[in-house]
């Protein structure tokens, strides 16, 4: 039985949708229309109680949260090598990684798109500034990393994170800075890009940007 991915074209679900495509995961997707709201309907929350996506369903199992899927369809296919051995010092820095996105870049972005929310509409350009300066700091931080031992995050092997960085890497295209204005990341996207399974996802999703 196909997983199913319930996603919103060019949202957090994107990188999500592009691993499917990367591991030849057969599955299908559902797509819900944020303008109707429909990550909030009372179906949907019976899934995901945060209301957001992306949410997998794969062998009877919801699973919620950007990195722990990328985590689990790695980990489901070891072929690919898209994540190191367990217990092994790459899989820490693995770990880190992905932590990283999750806790550090992704809250950030947060509080940039949606800084009426997060501060109250009258803190919003002073939440906007602190997490545009968030934001810039961990790209420098990337960069620093990725010039002493890239070309990818744990060096010369691939791995989920590097999807995850990319997407985010996508969401700072609109901003004063954004992330591929340092060279090496700029490098690093560009890499990433080049595989068939970018180009498929951004076809499917019907994306034209940051190409």
């Amino acid at each position: 039985m196909p997983a199913t991915l319930y996603y919103s074209r060019s949202t957090a679900s994107l990188v999500v949708h592009w691993l499917l495509i990367e591991l030849g995961v057969p599955h299908e997707l559902h797509e819900l229309d944020f303008d109707r709201r429909e990550q909030k309907s009372a179906d949907y929350l019976k899934l995901n109680p945060a209301g957001v996506v992306p949410t997998l369903v794969m062998d009877g199992q919801v699973i919620t949260e950007t990195a722990a899927i990328l985590m689990h369809l790695a980990d489901l296919h070891p072929r690919a090598e898209l994540a190191p051995a367990v217990a092994t010092t790459q899989r820490a820095q693995y770990y880190r990684w992905m932590l990283f996105c999750a806790n550090t870049l992704m809250p950030a972005y947060r509080a940039w798109f949606y800084a009426d929310e997060v501060a109250g509409a009258e803190n919003t350009e002073a939440s906007q500034r602190h997490a545009r300066q968030k934001i810039e700091n961990a790209w420098q931080y990337v960069a620093d990393h990725l010039e002493s031992h890239g070309p990818y995050l744990l060096g010369a092997q691939r791995t989920a994170v590097d999807f995850l960085l990319t997407m985010l890497m996508r969401w700072s295209r609109n901003m004063p800075r954004p992330s591929d204005t340092w060279p090496v990341l700029h490098a690093h996207a560009q890499r990433m890009k080049a595989l068939p399974s970018f180009k498929e996802v951004y076809a499917r999703e019907g994306l034209t940007d940051w190409t």
